[in-house]
């Protein structure tokens, strides 16, 4: 299994930004999609965006225009920059890398962070 680090969690108030960072250290032959999931207290985990093939971002309605995907392909790393935080953004974000990591793997291996909080609070 690969393991994959989430940081940049914090508490910000509302209005304010964060920017979280995730990533790998190990060598990946294709990546896949990253994709960023939140979990809020008492409600199940949801999917907030991904980035398929490194160009196509897809995004959650409720973060659409407030959050921004993107990677460093050299590194292995993907961010999530939130802007215009509400309350509501309030969770612990989850990272998950699909990829395949070596050539001759015949199934793409699923990996998650260990979850980083963000708390949107006054």
């Amino acid at each position: 299994q690969v393991e994959v680090v989430e940081s940049g969690g914090g508490l910000v108030q509302p209005g304010g930004s964060l920017r979280l960072s995730c990533g790998t250290a190990e060598d990946i032959f294709r990546i896949i999609a990253w994709g960023w999931y939140r979990q809020a207290p008492g409600r199940e985990r949801e999917l907030v965006a991904t980035l398929t093939g490194g160009v196509n971002a897809n995004y959650a309605d409720s973060v659409r225009g407030r959050f921004t995907v993107s990677r460093d392909a050299t590194k292995n790393m993907v961010y999530l920059q939130m802007n215009s935080l509400i309350p509501e953004d309030t969770a612990v974000y989850y990272c998950n890398l699909r990829a395949y990591k070596n050539y001759y793997d015949l199934g793409a291996l699923d990996a998650w962070g260990q979850g980083t909080l963000v708390t949107v609070s006054s």
